[in-house]
């Protein structure tokens, strides 16, 4: 193993939380006490940038999907999850009515294709079934006003990145394969692309970093350091030593933080909100195996 990785046992306990009012690591409450619970970037973008998470609450679904004691009112996003298909319906068409559009929908396989929204005319019409995905890719960019773009997670990190200039925005689903593939780089280079090739410009890039599990709850094996630390060997830092032979604890954001460094970004907000341990606001595959999905989303005004 790379010589760099932590050698600390084990990692620090995690404590899951219940319900609370304020404002989650790197973002801001957003809503009445009633209604689709959500919450938007708290990251110094132009005005014209705007972004919505979604939370745990505020819906239709229930059960494994349903609020944390598994009580109707879940707001789960996702359509292949197990879900009641018409409470999906349902939870979209909430979410529909937030945004000035609808929504990119992503056909996500852990992967680094990025999807060029521009691209799309208009939307594809909002539906919790498989074929309104708009492409399969795991990350997506956009230049033209209320292009929503958005993303799907329950553990895996949403990145969100806009230029100072408001120019174009872009997102990623970066799980620990797409990170490791390159999907934040893909992005990145999607939306220079956009601006013909340039940079920035004046002020340069600015990420957001959503909900995602944290290292204290993401036991991996040598094949997850092997991915980051093979080709980089100063990324196996974000790596710590596990609770048994083999295993390691990943900081997810820590990685995601070095993945844009390496591109000019490091302006980079959010982090260290754990999906895991917010099982009231929050749905965690890692945790609950079966569960819903929340929706990370930004576009231009």
């Amino acid at each position: 193993m790379p010589q760099s990785a932590t050698d600390r046992p084990g990692a620090p306990p995690l404590e899951t939380t219940g319900a609370s009012q304020a404002d989650p690591p790197g973002a801001r409450l957003l809503g009445a006490a009633s209604g689709p619970k959500r919450c938007t970037a708290s990251w110094p973008a132009p005005a014209r940038v705007r972004t919505l998470i979604t939370l745990r609450d505020g819906g239709a679904s229930r059960g494994p999907w349903g609020r944390a004691d598994g009580s109707a009112g879940g707001w789960n996003l996702g359509a292949r999850c197990g879900d009641d298909r018409e409470a999906v319906i349902e939870n979209r068409r909430r979410l529909r009515d937030l945004l000035p559009s609808d929504p990119i929908w992503l056909d996500q396989i852990h992967a680094a294709a990025v999807l060029d929204a521009d691209a799309l005319g208009t939307a594809p019409a909002m539906s919790p079934d498989p074929p309104a995905a708009a492409g399969t890719a795991d990350a997506a960019v956009a230049t033209r006003a209320a292009t929503v773009l958005a993303v799907l997670t329950a553990d895996c990190l949403p990145v969100l990145i806009c230029d100072r200039a408001a120019s174009v925005v872009g997102i990623a689903h970066a799980g620990w394969r797409g990170l490791a593939a390159g999907v934040v780089e893909n992005t990145l280079a999607a939306m220079r692309g956009k601006l013909g090739g340039r940079g920035a410009g004046e002020g340069g890039w600015l990420a957001w970093l959503g909900p995602a599990i944290s290292q204290a709850a993401f036991e991996v094996g040598d094949d997850v350091l092997q991915a980051f630390a093979d080709p980089d060997p100063g990324a196996a830092e974000h790596f710590s030593r596990g609770r048994a032979p083999g295993k390691w604890q990943a900081d997810l954001f820590g990685l995601a933080r070095r993945r844009l460094a390496a591109c000019g970004v490091n302006e980079v907000f959010g982090g260290g909100w754990c999906t895991v341990s917010d099982a009231a606001r929050l749905y965690s595959f890692r945790r609950d195996r079966q569960t819903g999905r929340m929706a990370s989303l930004i576009w231009l005004d």
